[in-house]
C-alpha cells in the first residue's frame, strides 16, 4: 500500500524559507515520479513542482526560481526547499506519485506578516 506522509509546514515571513519533506512507503519508489502539489482556500489544487526517477524537475511558473524540489531514493524521501515565500504560497501542500490517485494529509504552509 503506498502512503505518504507531509511535514515541514509552518507559519513563516514573507520572503522566508521552509523545507517540506515527503516520507513514502511503497516499492521502486526510486521508480516513480513525484510531485509536490498545493491548495489554498477555495482554489483548486495545483501541481506546484515534480521529479522523475531520473532527477529531471520542472516547475509551475509561480514558483519558478523560488521552488526547489529533490529526492533521496535511500530515504524514499521527497523534499520541497522553498524560498522567497510570499503570502499567496500559503495553501496545504501535498506530495504524490503522479499519476496515481493517493494522497497523505498534507502539510499547512501560511506565509504571513
Amino acid at each position: 500500500q503506498v502512503q505518504f506522509v507531509e511535514s515541514g509546514g509552518g507559519l513563516v515571513q514573507p520572503g522566508g524559507s521552509l523545507r517540506l519533506s515527503c516520507a513514502a512507503s511503497g516499492s521502486f519508489f526510486w521508480l516513480w515520479t513525484v510531485g509536490w502539489y498545493r491548495q489554498a482556500p477555495g482554489k483548486l489544487r495545483e501541481l506546484v513542482a515534480h521529479i522523475n526517477g531520473g532527477g529531471s524537475t520542472d516547475y509551475a511558473e509561480s514558483v519558478k526560481g523560488r521552488f526547489t524540489i529533490s529526492r533521496d531514493n535511500t530515504k524514499n524521501t521527497a523534499y520541497l526547499q522553498m524560498n522567497s515565500l510570499k503570502p499567496e504560497d500559503t495553501a496545504v501542500y501535498y506530495c504524490t506519485r503522479l499519476g496515481f490517485d493517493y494522497w497523505g494529509q498534507g502539510t499547512q504552509v501560511t506565509v504571513s506578516s
